[in-house]
């Protein structure tokens, strides 16, 4: 098989089930009783351990494999779910993690030992599953009176009822569809009257190795035998003939249950085998991240293109100058909504971002030996996937701050008349042409003496400037290179570490950011992005027969300001703006491009807003 053509699917599949184990595993964490969620971490492994296995990435399928031995245990109350448990769990999923992210890069898994991860999840895996499966054997290969009575009229009619039980490989991977083509093997050889476990279990993997079926046939014990030894996968076949007067003299087994016929039998297995292909092809469909009813709205307005086009080429060759100005108008509205059509199908939901961080917080958290509660809120806010891309690291790096530096232990927040658990909250909105993430956090705040001593001892500012410093410039000092108070080296920054970096990557993407604190109450950090990093629209300026452009979601206002209003304060030129004073720069003179030429006293002033300036 060339498995190169799955490869992508692979990839963003694996992804997509890697993170359902994180969100439920953090959910079962805090709600142990909550079913839904061990059937959704269930059905994850379960599926990640298939198309691993399909694809040949064998130590992938085995950990997965193995996650679903444990997971029956818990599904089946047969095991409790404790601290640790959760702990080996997530210790699995990063282990895949890393390996898919190893097949994506390299096309393998990679040299990773998982033996000691194995054997956690081995010795995790308690005997009760397999005893409970043999003692439901002996229970369910009890027959109830209809079943008893078929096999009855078979044998009338010169027919043999068999117990056959099926021992697959332990390394085999697809355990219900191997079961699948065994069930089809038999409905061929006769009728099946039977299965231990029932169907539905055996669809869902709900077995261990082994499962029975008992079937009536005309056929030899010896070509049964032949014709499912010829099933590869299949550790041992073992064939029973069934001592109808034994059943017939013991207490029929009077359960609700409705018998299943062979056919209807098979009819399962080939109908869960059909969902599982359709369930394949929708996932492909669902890999294409655009709404349908964008692509629909883009496929109108090119129908909208097509026939401008053609109403245009039916004019030239007219001097139909008003009909021209006319299509034009109309060209000029369609591009205009074409463009913004394009822009929305790049806007992805910053969730794809946000959904990695409450497994960072509660690691980072417990590393740390505190108590942190994650709020997260409009993780539906849309913002542009070149930005998405970029922007994960330097929020990690935010939060890392807020719970290493910024939480205090539960010891300290209570004796400061504090909650035990800290709350850091992770926002995102809207806000004109731009999107603020904010990340709030109520420990313990920012301490400005102690950045000042720290920027005075770096060498970043001289001692006789630090009085003159207002509280956002002290707050800047944070973002120098070089700059940390962390008074020791550890896995997890202190508030300032890689501050520099967090900056210089935000505002390569056209952004800033921002910090508000107060000492004991706690910090918040605003990011301000644009909604895209593509086609802006801009306001072209002349100035001294130079034309410029500025960016039109940096635009505030555009004013007259006559020349005498203009004063100096500090050296710095400024302006009177609605009640405060703001700099004025000429542009002529920062770009030293020769003088431009005021008249009438009047100065025509842009004034330009980034972040909070």
């Amino acid at each position: 098989m060339d498995n190169d053509r799955y490869m992508e699917l692979f990839a963003e599949e694996s992804k997509e089930h890697i993170q359902v184990l994180n969100d439920n595993l953090l959910e079962l964490e805090s709600n142990k009783g909550n079913i839904e969620s061990i059937n959704e971490i269930f059905r994850a492994a379960h599926t990640l351990k298939g198309m691993a296995g399909s694809l040949g990435f064998n130590v992938i399928a085995e950990i997965t494999h193995s996650m679903e031995n444990v997971l029956d245990e818990v599904r089946n109350q047969r095991k409790e779910i404790t601290v640790d448990l959760i702990d080996i769990l997530l210790e699995c999923t990063d282990t895949l993690e890393i390996m898919v992210e190893n097949v994506i890069d390299m096309g393998q898994e990679g040299t990773i030992d998982v033996r000691d991860l194995l054997d956690k999840l081995s010795s995790s895996a308690t005997n009760s599953q397999e005893h409970g499966v043999d003692r439901s054997h002996n229970a369910a290969t009890k027959l109830d009176q209809y079943q008893t009575s078929i096999i009855n009229v078979g044998i009338q009619q010169g027919l043999t009822p068999y117990w056959i039980t099926i021992v697959l490989q332990p390394t085999c991977l697809l355990k219900a569809a191997r079961a699948y083509i065994v069930f089809q093997k038999l409905e061929d050889l006769g009728e099946i009257i039977k299965s231990v476990p029932q169907v539905q279990d055996i669809e869902e993997e709900k077995f261990e190795d082994t499962f029975k079926v008992l079937i009536i046939t005309q056929h030899s014990q010896d070509d049964i035998k032949s014709d499912l030894e010829s099933i590869s996968e299949l550790r041992s076949v073992d064939i029973q003939k069934l001592d109808i007067k034994s059943i017939n003299n013991k207490n029929i087994d009077a359960d609700n249950h409705s018998p299943i016929q062979g056919k209807e039998q098979n009819n399962r297995l080939s109908n869960n085998q059909h969902r599982a292909s359709s369930t394949n092809t929708n996932r492909q469909i669902r890999g294409i991240r655009v709404d349908t009813e964008r692509l629909d709205y883009l496929m109108n307005l090119v129908s909208e293109l097509i026939t401008i086009k053609n109403t245009m080429e039916g004019i030239v060759g007219y001097d139909d100058k008003p009909g021209m100005v006319e299509s034009m108008e109309y060209l000029t509205r369609i591009t205009n909504e074409l463009h913004d059509a394009v822009m929305n199908v790049r806007m992805v939901p910053i969730d794809m971002v946000f959904n990695r961080f409450p497994r960072i917080v509660r690691d980072l958290a417990k590393n740390t030996q505190k108590k942190v509660n994650l709020n997260v809120i409009g993780s539906d806010t849309e913002i542009d996937r070149t930005i998405v891309d970029e922007i994960g690291d330097p929020l990690i790096h935010l939060l890392r701050n807020a719970i290493d530096h910024g939480i205090e232990l539960p010891y300290d927040r209570i004796q400061m008349g504090k909650d035990s658990t800290g709350t850091v909250d992770l926002i995102a909105y809207h806000d004109g042409n731009n999107v603020v993430i904010e990340i709030r956090d109520d420990g313990r705040g920012i301490d400005f003496k102690n950045i000042i001593n720290t920027a005075v001892n770096k060498g970043l500012i001289s001692e006789d400037k630090v009085e003159s410093l207002m509280e956002k410039e002290i707050l800047d000092l944070m973002f120098q290179p070089g700059f940390s108070t962390a008074q020791s080296v550890s896995d997890i920054s202190g508030r300032g570490v890689g501050m520099d970096v967090v900056k210089t990557k935000i505002e390569s993407l056209g952004g800033v950011i921002d910090v508000e604190t107060k000492v004991g109450m706690g910090s918040r950090f605003i990011i301000r992005l644009p909604l895209t990093l593509s086609i802006i629209q801009a306001l072209l300026v002349e100035v001294s027969d130079e034309i410029f452009a500025i960016p039109l979601n940096s635009i505030q206002e555009i004013i007259d300001i006559p020349l005498g209003e203009v004063n100096y304060l500090r050296g710095q030129e400024v302006i009177p703006y609605r009640g405060s004073l703001i700099p004025l720069i000429l542009l002529d003179e920062e770009l030293n491009i020769g003088k431009e030429e005021h008249q009438k006293d009047i100065m025509t002033v842009v004034v330009i807003k980034k972040g909070e300036k």
